[in-house]
Parts: C-alpha cells; structure tokens; sequence
C-alpha cells in the first residue's frame, strides 16, 4: 500500500525514526539514569523518587537475582500493581540479562500457573496482597525464587509501617499465606546494595520481555518481544507526541499520570519506558477504578500528559469532584486498549480543553501502531494515521491486499513487531506472513488520507476495557463445570467497558443456577473474564458440521442491547 497517510503527518513528526540509538533498554535505562539522576521519576502516595534512586536500588536488586542462582536469558515474573517496586524491579531484571515475564495481578490461580509453567519463570517478584495465589500453585511450577513485596517498602519507615497497617489489617486487602521460602523485597535490596554488579551484554535482539495474550486457541500466548522492539516503539511514540510536547514550557518537566497499569503493554512503554526516555515523572495510581482517590491525588498535581482506556476518561468526566483538579496544563490524552467513543471524547474535551487521540496496537506490536495527531483539535472516530517507520497494509483471506475503500484485515510491520509467540512457532506461522506482517485478526478501512479505522474483529476476541478475553478459554472453564454439557461466550456492547462477556449455556443437570456459574467462574477466572451475562437454553445455533455460530448469538445480543 502505497504511504498515503505521510502527507498527514504534523509538522515536525518524521516519516521514519532512527532506531538504532540505543543496542538495548539497558542503554536507554544507562542514560537516562545519567541524564535526570536528580529528577523527580515516579511519585506514589504523596512521596517522590529520584532517576537516581531508582538507578540505584534497580542495580542492587540486578545484583541480588545474579546472585540467586539466576542467569542471563531467565525469566523472572512481575505480579505487581502500579506501585514504586515496579519500575525498580522491571529495570533491575533487565540489568541483569533476564526477561520480565508482565503478570496481572488479579490472576486466579488457574491463570497464574499456566504463564509461570509457559514461560518457565525460575523467579516471581509479588505484592503480598496476592501472596496467596502464589502459594496455591508453587509446587506445581518451576518457579523457586520468590520476592514478596508490600505497598508500603518504599515509603519510608513510618509511613511505610502506617500504609501496611491500614492494607492489612484494616482494608484486609492481604489474606493468609504461607511462604516460608520468599525474600522480603527490602531484604532483597539490602542484599545487593555495595556488591560489585557486573552488567551483561544486552543486544537488541536479546529478549526484554514476554507479554502474555490471548489467542484464537484461547490459551495465553507470550509475544517475544526483543530489546529493539520495545526501543523503536519508544521512540516512536517520542516522535509521535512532539508537536504537543512542543506546548510545554522550556525547561518544565513533563509529568504524565499512569493509570494504565504498568503489566499492560500500553502502560509499560507509554508510561514507563517512555517516561525515562524523556526525564519525565509518572504519577503512580494504585487502583484506577477508585475514581474518588484518582481525583484526591490529581488534585496536588500539574501534569501533562494523560494515557488511558475510554472507561477510565468516562468515569473522571463523569464525576463530581472533576472540576477539583486542575486540568488546564493537559497537553496529551491519548485513548487507547479499547474503542474511544464519541460522547467520551466530547465531553473530555468540552470539560478539560484537551482532544482525546486515539491509538491502536497490540501486545504483540509493543503496543503503538497507530495513532490521531496529537495537535488535533477534535475527535476523528479512527485509529488515526500508521506511526514513523510502520506500515498498514489491508489483507483477504488469501493474503492479497484489498483495494482502497474495501475492508480487509489490518496488518502491521514496523521495528516494534515482536519476533513471535514464545515456544509457538505454528501459532506464529499463522499471524505472521513471509514479507514480514503481523496480521492483527482486526478488519479495517482505510480512506483516501490515510486514515484507518476498525469496522469489524476477525477473531471472536471480546475486548472489555482494553483486555483481550477469548471466548474459548471462557468456555473452556465452564464446560469444566459438573452439570454443564456445553457453552458459548460471545462480547455484548456495554456502556462502562465497551464490551462485556455473555454466556449462553446447555445444562447437563437442571440443578445448576446462574448462582453456581458465577462462583464457579470467579474460582477460575480474573474480573474483566467473568461473564456479566448469563443465559441458559436448550440449544445453541450450529453449522451443519456442529460448530457453535458465535456470531449468531452476538448479532442478536448486540440488536437486543439497541
């Protein structure tokens, strides 16, 4: 396809991008510790860390798991919200030569063995309060190192005691568990500190992280994704956001809220690692969905820049206690993870004089692929235009590109493509075609600007508020069920989370309620993957050949919920 969408590009933002600066996140990492050592990197409950601190404890803890038994190459789990250890943690894995394994911390303990059994993690670094889910599969995985850590490590002594107080025993947000092998992660830090660390050779084909996601199989694939990778996509982004950066005053420094959580790819490059690319400072949030306590803490706050999920933008605009934060200094809310609708994008910008700019990637592209200029002055309803030095092209089912104007499936290709699925080479046969494309599973259309947009999902993906949940798995765990005899899950339009899941179930023994669904499903599967619809028929539509026609169910939920 021709590059139609060049003429588009604001001024300043280049066609391609120069992506050999750094061989390695850990030259990014070096230099920007160097740079900004006494700047502010990360704020979190009121107190501030230094580039320099963070250099600092990232190097002990490098230090602590090269003196664990751990070599370059190994994988080391991170299951950790969005707190102060993360950063810490995520950089001192990759000083040290290893893989960070990004882990949801809401995970059952179903999901939690299977991606420490994948990607063969011989290390976890855990927050306490999922201490317990940990200890439920610990035996059954490879996983022997263990580092556990609590909200309040990084906070000082007194305070740090009060925070672990108030989360334990008063919030009761950390159950029992036992395990009697782990590292405390301040013992961890203690152990490395004044030891000689000795900095392997990282290159930027070595890989930085595994990103686990779903897949039409429905079991949770890791995206390989290498040092160069995550490198370009960086600077991608950087150069993407320069004609709103450009509003900022000299000299200030750039302070960016991060509510998206730092295991999402989204919130790992465009927060984190973008973030110490630019000697900018991120506003930790703990727990986006307690929209009272985001606003508290905007409030002490001047930022700039905003990356979040269309429910997120829609549950701040809608509240009360809005007009308490000072929005005026906003120059870049990017929306992406999910569809940002129209009455969101409105009512952001009516209330905070700052367009959303929505974006589309996907784990396994870094995340950015696409993305709305960032000097618009109004919503477009797209996915905007490819980013520098990335291509979109639109296929058949056949491979062959379809003519402007007609819809196919959206393929990617561009330096921030991952190198394919962890131990999957057939599963990485079927995305990737052999010019070098990551076919998303996505159908879109692209007019005469270059502009794309998503009209349809090949997949049966259900996308509920920017996590990807596949049907299959979903039925999976309910056929498992005793008194089922079979089930379909299909994504229904929601107001809150752009899609929801929706089961519709076959029952083997009449006794089963909708009661018994919902408890099975919240012993096996994370929050976002529950279904919030739960129906029970006799039968469910099929082809001749007796496969379930998804499609059929979500057409009819989607006409009902209009």
């Amino acid at each position: 396809m021709e590059k139609i969408w060049l003429k588009q590009y604001p001024a300043g933002v280049p066609a391609e991008v120069k992506i050999d600066v750094y061989p390695s996140l850990n030259a990014l990492l070096d230099e920007s510790f160097g740079k900004y050592a006494s700047a502010n990197a990360y704020k979190f409950m009121g107190k501030a860390f230094t580039f320099g601190q963070i250099d600092e404890m990232s190097r002990a803890f490098a230090v602590h798991l090269q003196g664990s038994g751990l070599n370059k190459g190994d994988r080391v789990a991170v299951m950790m919200p969005n707190v102060p250890q993360y950063p810490v943690v995520v950089a001192g894995i990759l000083r040290a030569g290893m893989v960070v394994v990004n882990v949801n911390p809401l995970y059952t303990p179903r999901e939690l063995e299977h991606q420490l059994k994948d990607s063969g993690a011989k290390a976890i670094v855990i927050l306490e309060n999922f201490a317990g889910v940990l200890q439920q599969v610990l035996r059954d995985v490879p996983t022997r190192h263990v580092v556990l850590a609590a909200m309040g490590d990084m906070l000082g002594l007194l305070k740090g005691a009060l925070v672990n107080h108030v989360v334990r025993k008063v919030k009761k947000l950390v159950p029992e568990f036992d395990l009697p092998q782990a590292m405390r992660f301040n013992d961890a830090i203690a152990s490395g500190r004044g030891k000689a660390w000795t900095s392997p050779t990282v290159g930027p084909d070595d890989i930085a992280v595994l990103q686990y996601t779903g897949g039409t199989t429905g079991v949770s694939k890791g995206a390989v994704l290498l040092h160069r990778n995550l490198v370009a996509n960086v600077l991608q982004s950087e150069a993407w956001y320069q004609p709103a950066l450009k509003s900022i005053p000299a000299g200030e420094q750039i302070v960016t809220v991060c509510a998206l959580p730092l295991y999402h790819i989204f919130g790992f490059n465009t927060n984190m690692m973008l973030g110490l690319r630019m000697g900018g400072c991120n506003i930790l949030i703990a727990n986006p969905r307690d929209i009272p306590a985001v606003l508290k803490d905007l409030s002490k706050e001047r930022f700039h820049s905003f990356p979040a999920v269309n429910t997120l933008f829609n549950a701040l605009a809608n509240h009360a206690d809005f007009s308490k934060v000072d929005w005026s200094h906003l120059k870049i809310s990017v929306g992406g993870g999910m569809a940002v609708q129209q009455a969101t994008a409105r009512l952001w910008l009516e209330k905070t004089g700052c367009p959303i700019c929505e974006g589309y990637g996907l784990s396994e592209t870094s995340p950015s692929a696409t993305c709305n200029p960032v000097d618009t002055k109004a919503y477009s309803g797209t996915i905007g235009l490819p980013m520098p030095s990335t291509e979109l092209t639109l296929l058949d089912d056949d491979g062959h590109e379809v003519p402007l104007g007609t819809a196919g499936e959206i393929a990617i290709r561009g330096p921030q493509v991952m190198a394919g699925y962890w131990q999957r080479p057939d599963e990485t046969a079927k995305v990737m075609t052999a010019d070098g494309f990551f076919r998303t599973g996505d159908v879109g259309i692209v007019d005469e600007r270059g502009y794309f947009r998503i009209v349809d999902r090949k997949k049966d993906m259900i996308l509920v508020s920017g996590f990807n949940v596949y049907p299959n798995e979903i039925e999976d765990v309910i056929t498992q069920m005793p008194g089922v005899l079979e089930c379909a899950a299909v994504g229904v339009p929601d107001e809150k989370a752009g899609e929801a899941v929706k089961v519709v179930i076959i029952k083997k023994d009449p006794a089963v309620s909708e009661t018994d669904v919902r408890q099975w499903c919240e012993a096996n599967l994370t929050g976002y993957k529950r279904p919030r619809v739960i129906e029970f028929r006799t039968e469910l539509p099929k082809t001749a050949v007796g496969k379930v026609l998804r499609r059929e169910l979500r057409d009819k939920a989607a006409a009902t919920a209009r």
